[in-house]
């Protein structure tokens, strides 16, 4: 029985370009190397599959320091380990290297980029169209070039294919190959990894599918086959704004229920119960990471070019956009109802500046919006994150670089006006921050099994 789960209708077999033949039989027989450029959060642990399963691969990074890392066998993401590296290093088929030149070497290319928003809150494609530009030269016959980072609907077809075609002076379909395969990390998550997660395949006709699909099948349990990369592109964004929607919807009912007196917490899991028709969802101050944050808009941005409008995403922003005042004006209301304090002048501990739990990943972390907002109140703030000891440079927020977390101990606690739990990391002590802390604001129900009258949800 095939691995792969064919979700379109059958690729009928209609082989044309003189290359296919030549890397399917490379890559059937793992000897097709294949080089992944950008070694972050989906890039290394997808880098170390493929060695993992036997190719040989080539990482390539412009950040000198995690080639520097990486030669030294050592990871700079937390929750994956250094001797995962060095496993792959020791097999002696796992290279680095900061040139993207080196792509030359290659039979496979992965492109693993970010992809933000704009200020305006238009889609960023200057890592991929950069990128291009720059490899465009160095790729050679015969080679598939893949792109994971998640964008519009249309991206690998309209912006990449044709700077790769422009820059090499060669063709897709004829010449080289190209796909689109996006992402479906879920950074910290115990129960899926790369290997164990279906990878979707959609490529630029049906040899590019085909290999594409080859390919992912030489280390990931299972494949499903789309008709098309714009098709691909939509499932990564038809995921991320299913879950924007729902993540929305129940912050909005936190607001709703809370003034009834009502805890959401206990009325979500009450109706998790129900074994079918339910898929349960939960609030917090705001999202993070790069996914539910962002990709929605670039749906929003590719649906003007057709003239519509998509109002259930924008008013999903709308609402999860507003958390972090939300937060605060519960802060602000228990600060002045228990001790008549004000934010302003109010020294204040933030717990979790990662955006989710038992991750070291900042991306788009609503703790920095928290900062903002309380900073700009007149509050003097400081943070404990043992996953994240200090806060990077990053081209969002220069401004908060440097800073260190604080230990978390009694002492600590009882310095501060009150403590607010963004994120719920599990090796957070609680109950000694119920017993310690003089107030907590609780945003991720990680008080639950300490109630106290000193903790009030957010």
């Amino acid at each position: 029985m095939s691995k792969t789960a064919a979700v379109a209708k059958h690729i009928p077999e209609n082989i044309s370009s003189p290359h296919y033949e030549a890397l399917a039989a490379k890559i059937a027989r793992k000897e097709a190397v294949v080089a992944v450029i950008g070694l972050g959060y989906v890039g290394l642990p997808l880098i170390l599959g493929f060695a993992d399963a036997g190719f040989p691969v080539l990482g390539l990074d412009v950040d000198p320091e995690k080639i520097n890392k990486l030669r030294a066998k050592q990871s700079y993401i937390k929750h994956i380990t250094s001797e995962s590296v060095a496993s792959a290093m020791d097999k002696g088929k796992f290279k680095v290297e900061a040139d993207l030149k080196f792509v030359s070497e290659a039979d496979a290319v992965i492109i693993c980029l970010p992809t933000p928003l704009t200020k305006h809150r238009d889609p960023d494609l200057s890592y991929i169209e950069q990128t291009s530009e720059v490899i465009a030269p160095y790729i050679r016959a015969g080679q598939i070039i893949i792109l994971e980072s998640t964008t519009w609907p249309g991206t690998t077809r309209e912006v990449m294919i044709p700077l790769l075609e422009k820059g090499s002076n060669m063709k897709s379909r004829k010449d080289f190959f190209a796909a689109f395969s996006p992402e479906r990390e879920d950074p910290g998550n115990p129960k899926f990894n790369t290997h164990t997660i279906t990878k979707v395949v959609g490529g630029d006709g049906v040899e590019a599918t085909n290999l594409a699909d080859q390919l992912y099948r030489g280390f990931i349990h299972k494949t499903a086959i789309v008709s098309s990369p714009d098709t691909a592109e939509a499932v990564k964004l038809t995921e991320n704004i299913f879950r924007s929607i729902n993540i929305a919807l129940v912050n909005e009912l936190k607001v709703v229920y809370d003034a009834m007196g009502i805890d959401v917490w206990e009325v979500i899991n009450a109706a998790a119960t129900k074994p079918f028709g339910f898929m349960p969802f939960y609030p917090g101050p705001g999202l993070g990471g790069h996914c539910i944050p962002i990709d929605p808009f670039y749906l929003t941005w590719k649906a003007r070019e057709f003239e519509l409008n998509t109002k259930f995403i924008e008013l999903a922003g709308e609402i999860i956009a507003g958390m972090p005042k939300y937060v605060v004006s519960k802060l602000a209301e228990a600060l002045s109802s228990r001790f008549q304090k004000s934010i302003s002048g109010s020294k204040l501990l933030l717990i979790g500046m990662a955006y989710k739990k038992n991750v070291d990943d900042m991306r788009e972390t609503p703790t920095l919006k928290l900062i903002d907002i309380l900073e700009a109140r007149g509050a003097q703030i400081d943070y404990h994150d043992t996953w994240v000891p200090v806060i990077p440079n990053t081209r969002e927020h220069p401004e908060y670089a440097g800073r260190k977390s604080v230990p978390l101990d009694a002492a600590t606690l009882g310095k501060y006006d009150a403590v607010v739990i963004v994120t719920e990391h599990d090796n957070v002590d609680y109950a000694l921050v119920g017993k310690h802390a003089k107030l907590v604001v609780d945003t991720r129900n990680a008080m639950v099994d300490q109630p106290r009258d000193n903790v009030v949800k957010a």
